[in-house]
This record gives structure tokens, C-alpha cells and sequence, in this order.
């Protein structure tokens, strides 16, 4: 070679690089202790935000439920930690999904009428559209008790809704008994979740939208028109009925109470007259002569002023003798 002494330099610069067996072990020795605690630091502590709370289990037992803030736990996966949001309120949709809620909501266009359609108790279809708004209350059941909660909440809330509206007519889901449907339908779903222990609470069940099906909608809509018609002549016949009934019972009672009214001055008058009778007979008892003229003189009394001429007939004359000529 040309220049020996060059590489000979660099043997001699390499040889200071080179590393004692000892001390390279060593090195690997805390490179692992680091990486080591990095990884346990990492995984023994852990945080639960406000709304959550933090189920732990050991080797796969619970061991605790742990509240919001920052907790400590056993590191590499011997605690494994499960975070559940307990104080949200999630809802579930049946017969329509939304694809995005504000001030214009948009509805998933797919159709969903494989879960809304339900049959009445009278045999009808009605298009039942509805929420179930619920919580999570047990962590731990949620989790673990049943296999997918959410999907057992689902089945349980098209089985109760199919149920309590096949007890009622389409009518009455439709109309007036729409309330007591619902309010049934979240009663009896409250029961189902507390006794599979799944964890849920029922907050609300709404009834979105109630109609018929479209294939049937105008027909069904032609009925409710003859039934609003038959509802309006009944009400308008009541209110005849309300107007003339009660005015033929006020005639009615006026007639009658004129009538015993008369009834009673009649029989008060005919008292009167018996009694004024025996008063006059007692007198004319005790004299009577007197009584005789009395009544003679109190009947002309009454009878002459009211007569144009009067005749004297004398038994031994063939005619009358005119007396008084009381008309001049």
C-alpha cells in the first residue's frame, strides 16, 4: 500500500470505541429496568371523566368501581379498566333513524318500516314510529350480565309496543288512547330491563308518529272524515236536544204547577162555599122563618136590578098586572 501509516491511525481511533462485555450488559440491564417502569407508569394510572364511572377487574374478577378523577391500578393488564358513561341520555329509534339533528333534522331516507308496523287489536295495521330514551344505572350488569345490552333493549321495546297496541284498536292508538299507550308501553319496558338486570333505566318512551299505512292511508282518511261528519250530527243533535228538552220540561212543569194552583183555589173556594152552606143552614135551623125571608130578600136583592119588567100574577086575574117599569 502507498501509505500504511493512515490506516494504521484508524485501527488505532476504532480501538477506542470498543465496548468492555461487562458494561455493554449492564447498559441493557437499565435500558429494560427503564423501559420497564415507563410501561408500568404508563399503565398503573388511569383517568374517569365527570360523566363516566370505571369498572376494574383483576384477572378478570371486579375488584372495584371506581368514580371520576385520577385513580391508580395494578400495571401491565393485570387490572384492566372499563369506562361506561352513566350520566348520558341515549335514545334508541324505531321506525325511522336521524342521520343528523338541528334546527332542519335529517332522516335517514332507508326504510325502517319493518319495525313500526304493528298490528291492532282490531285487526288493522298501524305505522307506529317511537323513542326509548334510557340511562345506564349498573356499570357492572351493563358490562357483563347479559350479551349486548343496547340489542336486548331493542327486542325487549318492539316486543312490549307489539304487545300493548295489540290490545287496543287502531282508533285508539291513533286518537285518544295514544297517551295511555305510551305511558303502558314505558311501564311495562322498565319492568323487562329490571328483570333481565341489564343495567338500563328507562327515562321516557315518546310515540313519534302514529298513522296508517300509506297504501291504506286514503281510504283510512275517508273513514275519518265520515267518522268527524257522524261525530259533528251527533253533537249538533245534542245540542237540539239540549236546547228543546229542557224548555218543553219548563212548559211542562208551568202547566203543572198552574194546574195544581187552580186545583187548590178551586177545592178552597168549594170549602168556602160548604162552609158559608152550613153557616146558613145552622142559622136558618134556629129560625127559620127569618132565615127564609133573609134568603127571598137577598135573592131579589140580587135578581131585580138585572130586570127590565116585573109582573105580579094575582091567582083570581087571567092576566099579569105589570108593577114596576124598572128599565125607564
Amino acid at each position: 500500500m502507498d501509505n500504511p501509516g493512515i490506516f494504521d491511525g484508524m485501527e488505532s481511533y476504532i480501538s477506542k470505541f470498543e465496548f468492555d462485555p461487562k458494561s455493554t450488559s449492564k447498559l441493557i440491564f437499565w435500558l429494560i429496568i427503564a423501559l420497564i417502569s415507563l410501561i408500568a407508569a404508563s399503565t398503573c394510572f388511569y383517568t374517569v371523566k365527570a360523566d363516566e364511572q370505571a369498572i376494574i377487574l383483576r384477572f378478570g374478577k371486579h375488584v372495584d368501581t371506581t368514580s371520576p378523577g385520577l385513580h391508580l391500578k395494578l400495571p401491565f393488564g393485570i387490572d384492566k379498566k372499563f369506562a361506561v358513561p352513566v350520566k348520558q341520555i341515549f335514545k334508541e329509534e324505531f321506525g325511522f333513524r336521524t342521520r343528523s339533528a338541528g334546527v332542519r333534522t335529517q332522516y335517514d331516507p332507508n326504510d325502517q318500516s319493518q319495525e313500526s308496523l304493528l298490528l291492532t287489536g282490531d285487526l288493522n295495521i298501524a305505522d307506529v314510529e317511537w323513542v326509548v330514551q334510557y340511562q345506564i344505572i349498573d356499570p357492572l350488569k351493563f358490562l357483563f350480565q347479559i350479551r349486548k345490552p343496547v340489542a336486548a333493549l331493542r327486542d325487549m321495546s318492539e316486543a312490549v309496543t307489539s304487545l300493548v297496541v295489540g290490545d287496543r284498536t287502531v282508533t285508539e292508538v291513533l286518537t285518544e288512547g295514544r297517551t295511555e299507550t305510551q305511558n303502558t308501553v314505558e311501564e311495562l319496558l322498565k319492568k323487562k330491563l329490571a328483570e333481565y338486570s341489564t343495567g338500563l333505566r328507562v327515562i321516557k318512551v315518546i310515540l313519534q308518529e302514529i298513522n296508517p299505512p300509506e297504501t291504506v292511508k286514503p281510504a283510512f282518511n275517508e273513514v275519518n272524515e265520515a267518522k268527524q261528519e257522524k261525530e259533528k250530527l251527533i253533537n249538533e243533535a245534542l245540542m237540539a236536544y239540549n236546547e228543546v228538552v229542557p224548555k218543553a220540561s219548563g212548559t211542562a212543569k208551568k202547566l203543572i204547577s198552574e194546574a195544581e194552583g187552580y186545583a187548590l183555589q178551586r177545592v178552597n173556594e168549594a170549602k168556602g162555599d160548604a162552609d158559608r152552606f152550613n153557616a146558613i143552614r145552622d142559622q136558618y135551623d134556629k129560625a127559620k122563618e127569618v132565615t127564609k125571608k133573609r134568603l127571598y130578600l137577598e135573592t131579589m136583592s140580587t135578581i131585580l136590578p138585572s130586570a127590565k119588567e116585573v109582573y105580579i100574577i094575582d091567582d083570581a086575574s087571567n092576566k099579569p098586572i105589570p108593577i114596576l117599569q124598572l128599565a125607564r
